[in-house]
């Protein structure tokens, strides 16, 4: 059942991703830089995809080990470059000066190669002693968490005074959330499952299972990053919250005034 799951995963997320990458490609300029985060972070999810691909494939212990740190190194840029992208929306709200004179394509291709970088930062504990990975990895996947908490948080409460266009706010919402749900629902489980005593093999496998989904999930950054009919699907739903908002304060003035 694993395998084809895994299979299927593949089959459908490897095609996707090379699209969405040379799509994405096109957007990138002076003026708009959150694709080249994004174009990494997919980046990243093909390296885990083509891993799994050779993982199926009768391999000696050697070979699976190198794999597997491959693999990790992979989900580690994922994460990485997720911070990245909920940095860059979170800036555009809450520092929109400082942001509009510092961003240049040179400043995120540079954060690119740090992320890449500090993935191989473990390389020397794989190679003395492999049996503490688990605990860095999942001290690793545990990081993040108070981050995409404060982007969010900071960017809800800085929108008001923001003077950034409605769809354009809205889309920046849209990721963070996004974000944060990737993170919560897929990362956070193998985290979990790392740092506890107990060990059981029902969270291993669901763990397992959803660190596979994530470049499947990744791609909705790409839908994101894309003006057209998020924008109407979005723009629908903070319609319909105005609108109960709307209702609810009806509601209490015609109460209040019955009074």
């Amino acid at each position: 059942m694993q395998v084809v799951m895994t299979s299927t995963i593949i089959s459908i997320g490897i095609p996707l991703i090379i699209i969405a990458i040379c799509s994405l490609h096109s957007l990138v300029r002076n003026d708009h830089v959150a694709p080249i985060y994004v174009i990494n972070l997919l980046i990243s999810d093909l390296i885990q995809l083509c891993c799994l691909i050779l993982r199926l494939t009768p391999l000696t212990r050697e070979i699976h080990d190198t794999l597997y740190f491959i693999y990790f190194c992979g989900l580690i840029a994922s994460v990485g470059f997720m911070v990245c992208v909920a940095l860059e929306r979170f800036l555009v709200i809450a520092c929109p000066l400082w942001y509009r004179f510092r961003r240049t394509i040179k400043i995120p291709v540079l954060v690119c190669v740090v992320v890449w970088a500090l993935t191989l930062v473990n390389l020397p504990i794989f190679l003395v002693n492999k049996e503490v990975l688990p605990v860095i990895h999942g001290i690793i996947f545990l990081l993040p968490l108070p981050l995409f908490i404060f982007f969010l948080g900071g960017t809800l409460r800085a929108l008001s005074a923001s003077r950034v266009p409605s769809d354009e706010k809205r889309r920046i919402v849209g990721i963070l959330v996004l974000v944060l749900l990737i993170y919560t629902l897929l990362f956070l489980p193998r985290a979990i499952f790392y740092l506890t005593d107990k060990k059981e093999e029902c969270l291993y496998h669901l763990s397992h299972m959803c660190l596979k989904l994530s470049p499947i999930a990744d791609l909705l950054l790409y839908v994101f990053m894309r003006k057209g009919s998020i924008d109407k699907l979005l723009a629908s739903l903070c319609c319909c919250r105005m609108d109960s908002n709307d209702s609810s304060r009806m509601d209490s003035n015609i109460t209040s005034s019955t009074v």
